[in-house]
């Protein structure tokens, strides 16, 4: 299988790295990898994806290695762009559309950083890692080393979610619970290098899990007959999926595969309870102090220190976007809309999204007739306790109260 990636090169410099040996930062900072787009552009056209696997490896020439008998993979298959007819209505736009996540093996769209993290580590040798999280990559890490015989360690703030502690655990990962937040669980990863001889695999750590999230741009692009929408509303705590498309969107302009040169505006979406991306963009800052005191319920934006902030706010200037924090105290409101006019199990993070949504077009910096879409970036019943409600009871010895029942309690 011929493999196009010429170099890695330093984000924060553009500095050669060597690809064929392992990797974590360069000047303590993320690695882009980069690749031959001409020669890809001769080996693969843009039609050839019809013919293969709806899966993220069908974008095989345009991923760091691909060969079937060595991926770490749990059938990572294209995930739905879904009509959102009536929550669109709501909010006034015409055209809204969610890419839900959530069908992916690990229910969240952590499964596509992972499935390359995992599978690049083994390749180069890598037999124990460790990364901090504050939930869905704590267990998608732990599924993938799984599948791949690899040993975890997974260090989480002490009120992540129930279900994300539950499956590190039933994965196999050595699983701990911090008293701090999830910068504070980076920091035991770190000092816990040389002693414990882990692999760091920590968000934009190393060079491959932003490959992974890339996918998600390429498949949005194919989705849309490769006329990207207008604007793209993303939850943004380390920022790896909004940095992985905007690379993407890159990749395939050089290619010539979009239908037109116009990018989508990148909306980085955070909670007013952690907001350390939008206080940089709102101050013209290109690096984000660290945001004190983060709390959210949506527990993947609750990072407040990203090591990629600048690629992040680097996106969101060049596209035109915006960075927005929406009020912590709605987000479980937004989440109910959502979920109750379209169905689609939207976890806090992509409700912050529904309310970032709301304002914009309040504004007027969306416009009614644009193409919106948000993503879903993990399935609601990850969520137990931001989706717990008290449900009115029934006693059967009693006669029947049609009303109420008519009323939904």
């Amino acid at each position: 299988m011929p493999r196009f990636v010429t170099h890695l090169e330093g984000a924060i410099d553009g500095a050669k790295l060597p690809a064929d040996c392992l990797q974590t930062l360069h000047q303590d900072r993320p690695i882009w990898v980069r690749y031959d787009l001409d020669a890809v552009r001769l080996a693969v056209k843009r039609d050839d994806l019809d013919m293969r696997p709806e899966t993220m490896w069908r974008y095989r020439e345009l991923l760091p290695y691909f060969a079937d008998d060595e991926i770490v993979s749990l059938g990572e298959r294209m995930s739905p762009l879904l009509a959102c007819q009536r929550l669109g209505a709501q909010l006034g736009t015409e055209n809204l559309w969610i890419k839900d996540e959530s069908h992916l093996p690990t229910g969240s769209f952590k499964s596509r950083g992972m499935a390359l993290a995992i599978t690049m580590a083994r390749r180069f040798g890598v037999r124990r890692v460790a990364l901090p999280t504050a939930g869905n990559a704590g267990g998608a890490a732990a599924a993938y080393a799984a599948r791949a015989g690899l040993e975890c360690f997974v260090f989480m703030p002490h009120d992540t979610p129930v279900v994300n502690q539950c499956e590190c655990a039933l994965a196999g990962a050595k699983t701990f619970l911090v008293n701090g937040l999830i910068n504070d669980c980076g920091r035991i990863v770190r000092e816990g290098k040389e002693q414990m001889g882990w692999f760091d695999l920590s968000t934009l750590k190393e060079p491959y899990r932003i490959e992974g999230k890339k996918t998600m741009g390429l498949e949005l692009a194919e989705q849309c007959g490769w006329q990207l929408p207008d604007v793209i509303l993303y939850p943004t705590g380390g920022g790896t999926g909004l940095i992985g498309m905007w690379k993407a969107f890159a990749e395939l302009r050089e290619l010539g595969w979009l239908q037109s040169d116009r990018l989508p505006r990148m909306v980085a979406v955070q909670s007013s309870g952690c907001a350390p991306i939008v206080r940089a963009f709102e101050a013209g800052e290109r690096f984000a102090p660290p945001f004190p005191k983060a709390a959210t319920v949506a527990s993947g934006i609750r990072v407040p220190v990203a090591v990629g902030d600048f690629m992040i706010l680097d996106a969101v200037r060049q596209s035109g976007g915006t960075a927005i924090a929406v009020d912590e105290r709605r987000l479980r409101e937004w989440m109910r809309l959502a979920v109750s006019l379209e169905g689609i199990p939207v976890c806090p993070e992509a409700a912050a999204c529904v309310g970032a949504l709301a304002e914009l077009r309040q504004t007027g910096w969306i416009l009614p007739q644009e193409r919106v879409v948000i993503f879903n970036t993990g399935a609601a019943q990850k969520y137990v306790e931001a989706i717990q409600t008290d449900l009115p009871q029934l006693d059967i010895h009693q006669p029947l109260d049609w009303r109420r029942i008519e009323a939904g309690g």
